[in-house]
């Protein structure tokens, strides 16, 4: 009897619909081995274990709030965490983990002034006093240069900033936000906010499916499409369970977002203001690389390279853009070659030169 091949292909086929629509998945999560070696207030410390380690400087991974640490380790091939642990530098990763109420208090300086500080001086310690270089994605490339420019002091050896806006005016997605925010403040958009505590996981979910809104209409087709590639549905799986564990903004966190950054457009002007405090990009004085991504709606490439213009104290300063969306930057099919390569390139340098 000949079936041309086609049972594989149904069992296959058979097996995602159930998994999509029934089962636990089409594959389990499978999170690189990690040690937790500290724990705080939201800065739960984590060492990713890798091969034998080459005595290299130790390497932070810093995510933005509003999105899980996972970021950095999405799934195995996927994993920036994992790339960088296996070219034997130790790689370390700090975790928020979830905001509740208690945190509506918590605001930039939360981090810049004790989360990122405690953290890369703890990484750095665990190194003999090393200079750890940081790479951080989102807003976690923001709270990582203004805790440079905040504490000059810091051993920071690098900074590798991934899709980090810094001229707000160059988002079109947030263009209406501005617009109203002329006539009334951040009023309307901070208010219910403060008595919630701040902005719940759920709405910020829902944002950030309605950034990638083609995807979200064109998934029914895209698994129709797939049901027989195992792979591609995996990693689109992966994608949705990244969205669906996003957690919120504190509350002062979020008003301080509003008022500067998306309304006051602060960054680009190479300041921010830390409950009265003004800190300077300007007084960044490490090696900097700021990545794009040429399809990313949330941080476009206009948004990243406005940062040329704000660090001017930076000891290097490299600009550059890849392929790839707000997340697929961090962690698309793609990422190996253009993002990660970028990434490996210039913290190989920046080893080989001194501080």
């Amino acid at each position: 009897m000949l079936d041309f091949g086609l049972r594989p292909t149904l069992e296959t086929m058979t097996r995602n619909a159930w998994g999509l629509s029934f089962g636990s998945g089409i594959r389990p999560t499978e999170p690189t081995p990690s040690t937790r070696i500290a724990e705080g207030h939201h800065s739960d410390l984590y060492r990713f274990t890798g091969p034998a380690e080459d005595g290299g400087t130790p390497i932070l991974l810093v995510p933005p709030l509003a999105a899980p640490a996972t970021c950095f380790d999405l799934r195995p091939g996927q994993s920036l965490a994992a790339h960088l642990a296996a070219g034997g530098r130790p790689v370390y990763l700090v975790d928020y983990g979830e905001m509740r109420y208690a945190d509506r208090g918590m605001g930039f300086e939360a981090w810049t002034d004790d989360i990122l500080p405690r953290t890369i001086e703890t990484v750095s310690a665990h190194h003999s006093g090393s200079p750890v270089d940081v790479v951080g994605w989102s807003l976690g490339g923001t709270l990582s240069l203004l805790s440079a420019a905040a504490r000059p002091d810091l051993p920071i050896g690098s900074i590798v900033a991934l899709g980090t806006p810094i001229d707000y005016t160059r988002i079109p997605t947030i263009a209406p936000l501005r617009i109203i925010g002329r006539f009334t403040g951040d009023r309307p958009l901070t208010s219910t906010t403060g008595l919630l505590g701040g902005l719940p996981s759920p709405i910020v979910q829902a944002s950030y499916r309605f950034t990638a809104l083609p995807r979200e209409l064109m998934r029914p087709m895209f698994i129709a499409r797939n049901l027989h590639d195992t792979e591609s549905l995996a990693h689109m799986e992966s994608i949705d369970r990244f969205m669906g564990s996003m957690p919120g903004y504190p509350a002062k966190f979020f008003q301080q977002m509003c008022a500067q950054l998306i309304l006051g457009n602060s960054l680009a002007d190479g300041y921010f203001d830390l409950d009265g405090r003004i800190v300077e990009l300007a007084d960044i004085r490490n090696r900097v690389l700021l990545i794009a991504g040429t399809e990313d709606v949330i941080a476009p490439t206009a948004s990243v390279e406005a940062g040329q213009t704000a660090l001017t104290g930076a000891k290097e300063l490299r600009y550059d853009t890849v392929p790839g969306s707000h997340l697929g930057i961090v962690a698309g099919v793609r990422s190996r070659e253009t993002t990660w390569a970028q990434i490996d390139g210039f913290l190989a340098e920046v080893s080989a030169v001194p501080a």
